[in-house]
């Protein structure tokens, strides 16, 4: 029996075995029309990133619409629904030496296109508290299958996606996608990638989930196949202690191991990934330290949607806006500090910023035929990352969001990577139809 069959069916068998189920959501549905939702959102993105190799600059600015109906689930033991979807990307600017490389724009020859849409439906039924659900607009978001929405539109996958929360503190997830829509694309179709190879799949199956032990302290387990590139099975340990009414401690531990699959279209592949943070809260400060670790000849890699694309599958804990910190045997220190003004009466107005060193990247062990063949024998760099925000709070623009994003990134010989600046402002406004 497959991967695939395994874990779908395993899960399937453990949601309808065991306590016996309770029908508390299902029960409770007050018809298709009833529970159904429509909501609306527009996102308006600038971005700009000027690299220092020579290469042209990336600057792109673009305008998105999207548009979600959720049914609500018909009566009865068994309830029916469906979910529509519609996302539209309009070209504000992205001038000549610049267009179709920053993934903003949907990309059309040597330039972007002025306008681009594209939609998307899933069936869906619920028995109990466990939903199946098959389309091309899902979007599970889980360590090692997460379809980033960082874009004017998000990325989309088409297949089969199991979620169940039976007991009280467990959910659990499977899936079976066979096909991608990258956050710059209009295709439905595409294949699945291993972002830092460059080598495609057109198939990638997941299972896992999160228990939350007590109120303070959960774990995750996850495993993922990527036919024919890796196997990838993922561990989360998050624990939080309270000092005092605004005083807390929180601890983080990810790890992740991935081995080479089937026909081994990205090479050879046996890495160890890890990371922990440590967090203190004061009022309305937080201050972390973390450090991360690669173990292994290749670099940590995960999830793209579309050639060059990365996406959000990737949970360690010094993965930044620009790098990942994730190459072959590479060690990396972070120090990450954020506010909230609420605590000084602006609730809405936030700041981040981190700085995180990484050393010791050494490709020099990698068959010279691997697409990861692209490391030096030795690499050190660093990146720097700010960040505010702030959301509208009440009145008729409640929820309009504010986002100014910068980062630098500075590396020593440039081999696998560029060292660069980048700025990003999204201006987002969601609003609930009914």
């Amino acid at each position: 029996m497959s991967f695939r069959r395994k874990t779908l069916l395993a899960l399937a068998i453990s949601t309808a075995t065991g306590a016996p189920l309770v029908l508390a959501d299902q029960a409770e549905s007050q018809g298709f029309i009833e529970d159904s939702h429509l909501k609306f959102m527009t996102r308006n993105i600038y971005w700009n990133h000027d690299r220092h190799s020579g290469a042209d600059d990336r600057r792109e600015w673009g305008q998105g619409f999207r548009l979600d109906y959720t049914s609500g689930y018909t009566q009865g033991t068994v309830g029916f629904g469906v979910d529509l979807s519609a996302y539209s990307a309009i070209k504000l600017d992205g001038g000549r030496g610049y267009s179709g490389q920053a993934g903003v724009l949907v990309p059309e020859g040597d330039g972007t296109q002025d306008a681009a849409g594209s939609a998307g439906a899933s069936v869906k039924m619920r028995l109990s508290n466990t939903e199946l659900r098959y389309g091309n607009n899902l979007r599970p978001y889980n360590p090692v299958f997460a379809p980033a929405d960082a874009r004017l539109v998000p990325g989309t996958a088409t297949g089969f996606w199991l979620t169940s929360s039976e007991w009280t503190g467990l959910d659990l997830e499977a899936g079976h996608m066979t096909a991608a829509k990258d956050f710059n694309s209009t295709n439905s179709d595409d294949d699945f990638y291993a972002s830092y190879a460059g080598v495609s799949t057109d198939t990638v199956d997941f299972v896992g989930g999160n228990y939350a032990i007590t109120d303070n302290l959960s774990v995750s387990l996850y495993g993922s196949e990527y036919k024919d590139i890796w196997r990838q099975y993922y561990a989360n340990t998050n624990y939080t202690y309270s000092l005092s009414d605004d005083q807390s401690l929180n601890f983080d531990f990810n790890i992740y191991r991935s081995n080479d699959e089937g026909r081994k279209l990205a090479g050879d592949i046996g890495v160890t990934a890890w990371s922990f943070a440590a967090a203190y809260t004061v009022g309305a400060h937080t201050f972390k330290v973390t450090h991360q670790r690669i173990n292994g000849d290749q670099p940590f890699d995960y999830l793209g949607m579309g050639p060059g694309t990365f996406h959000d599958s990737i949970y360690l804990a010094n993965s930044s806006q620009l790098v990942d910190f994730n190459g072959p045997n590479e060690r990396s220190w972070g120090l990450f500090y954020d506010l909230n003004m609420a605590s000084y009466g602006v609730p809405g107005l936030t700041f981040h910023a981190r700085y995180i060193r990484g050393t010791d990247v050494d490709g020099s062990k990698m068959d010279p035929s691997s697409p990861y063949a692209y490391y030096a024998d030795s690499e050190d760099h660093w990146e720097r990352d700010l960040a505010v925000g702030y959301v509208v709070q009440s009145g008729p623009a409640k929820d309009l969001s504010f986002k100014l994003r910068q980062a630098t990134h500075r590396i020593g010989n440039g081999k696998s990577d560029v060292s660069s600046d980048q700025v990003r402002l999204i201006i987002e406004f969601p609003y609930e139809i009914f």
